[in-house]
């Protein structure tokens, strides 16, 4: 029988996904292993491999289309020998849309009946075992002539925004299907005078922004993790802040030193990379600041694993050096360019930014001085840096310039108290001010 192909979760953390690009058209052939799709998760672009071998029979859901919801079926998989115009019609009826539509609708329709005197039963023509079909208004196909009419997710969304009868559409797409560009090319049904959905009344939405001119940018699937993460954090999470000022000159002459040595190898290291070092073993060595708060119970970390905060074209994205606390320098320096680099290009894999023990966000390079930076659930702390400037600085009771640089702590005050945050603290700075401790 047909086999659907569904929108799969590509992340712990994934429950919608944007279809960026299919790599196969309808009646192409595929194997176990084949691309079938790039996808867009909340953290990275990634492909989709086949898993069962078989004909493309139908394309369910449009390159670009964002929002696609976890298990929603996106493609048509005919078997060996089952026609493909038949696998075209098996869509199942299960997409969370019509899912979500169809509870709805009996929710409403038992509160109706409860309130309603009995009637008696009506026998009803027997049909299918398929779940009874919403109206179109509910994202469900609607029925012409006794008869289904096909239109894609994408499609019957749009009509239901325009207010469009599907069964008065003639559809372009394979078997008659109506697909996006049908839809948008129709007039809408919806009385001028009646809003969208959900929407806002145009004169409030136009007090918003005024006059000023704009231009309309789509939010990427990283941007909107990351707005929905954060939100959660600060809502959720009580925040406490603790900053100490670090003399950078040992950790700078030391960097120099340690590049001298380094150059023949190709290695080059950055301030970034001996701070990520810093933190790790500051962590190590204050296991009372190096948990997560789970409920019930605290996680504490045996091992430092230290995500780092990159900007990306698409949004904030934190790839993970994993042991940093056990990894050399030039180890970390040309693990964190490569993950940089991914990062940048919406390449990681889930491995290589899900988990994290701690973070580090270094805004030094901006100029910032000094800031505040939001934990990153499920983790206890997390190290904002800014740069480094030259201060005047009390050395051997002699006032005198030197290279320093503000470093401020979030704590989950859930996890870890006070106390136990200025301990952390106080060992980074240390570990900053005398780096021959990173060595040891």
């Amino acid at each position: 029988m047909p086999t659907p192909i569904k929108m799969p979760a590509l992340s712990p953390t994934m429950e919608e996904g944007t279809l960026a690009k299919w790599l196969v058209k309808v009646g192409d052939s595929v194997a176990a292993g084949d691309l079938l799709a790039e996808i867009e998760t909340d953290k990275a672009t990634m492909e989709f491999e086949a898993v069962d071998e078989g004909t493309i029979a139908s394309i369910e859901i449009d390159e670009g289309t964002e929002g696609v919801a976890v298990g929603t079926v996106i493609a048509m998989l005919a078997a060996e020998g089952e026609s493909v115009e038949d696998a075209a019609k098996a869509v199942p009826d299960d997409k969370p849309e019509t899912k979500k539509a169809e509870e709805t609708k009996t929710d409403s329709s038992d509160k109706k009946k409860s309130e309603a005197p009995a009637e008696p039963a009506k026998a009803q023509p027997r049909e299918s075992a398929e779940p009874q079909k919403a109206p179109s208004k509910d994202l469900a196909a609607p029925e012409k002539d006794g008869e289904r009419v096909f239109a894609s997710p994408l499609a019957r969304r749009i009509a239901d925004q325009k207010g469009l009868d599907l069964t008065q559409v003639k559809g372009s797409g394979p078997h008659g299907r109506i697909v996006k560009a049908d839809v948008e090319g129709a007039e809408g049904g919806r009385p001028a005078n009646e809003a969208k959905p959900g929407a806002v009344a145009g004169s409030a939405n136009a007090s918003m922004d005024g006059d000023a001119p704009f231009e309309e940018e789509k939010v990427s699937g990283v941007r909107k993790v990351v707005a929905k993460r954060l939100t959660a954090a600060k809502q959720e999470v009580p925040h406490y802040y603790l900053s100490v000022d670090i003399n950078l000159d040992a950790l700078l002459a030391a960097r120099k030193d340690l590049n001298a040595m380094l150059e023949a190898e190709g290695v080059k290291l950055s301030v970034n990379d001996l701070l990520i070092k810093a933190l790790a073993k500051a962590l190590m060595r204050t296991p009372q600041a190096h948990v997560s708060f789970q409920g019930d119970v605290l996680h504490r970390y045996q091992r430092a694993d230290i995500s780092v905060a990159v900007a990306s074209p698409k949004g904030l994205i934190t790839p993970i050096i994993r042991g940093a606390d056990r990894k050399s320098l030039p180890e970390i320096a040309t693990e964190m360019k490569e993950l940089a680099g991914k990062a940048r290009e919406g390449k990681l894999q889930p491995h290589e930014y899900q988990g994290g023990t701690a973070s580090i966000s270094n805004l030094g390079m901006f100029g910032i001085k000094q800031f505040d930076a939001v934990i990153n659930p499920p983790q206890g702390m997390i190290m904002a840096v800014g740069a480094g400037e030259q201060r005047p600085w009390v050395i051997d009771g002699q006032i005198a310039p030197a290279t320093i640089m503000t470093a401020s702590g979030s704590f989950d005050h859930r996890a870890i108290d006070g106390a136990e945050g200025a301990q952390l603290m106080e060992a980074f700075k240390q570990m900053c001010e005398q780096p021959m401790g990173m060595m040891l």
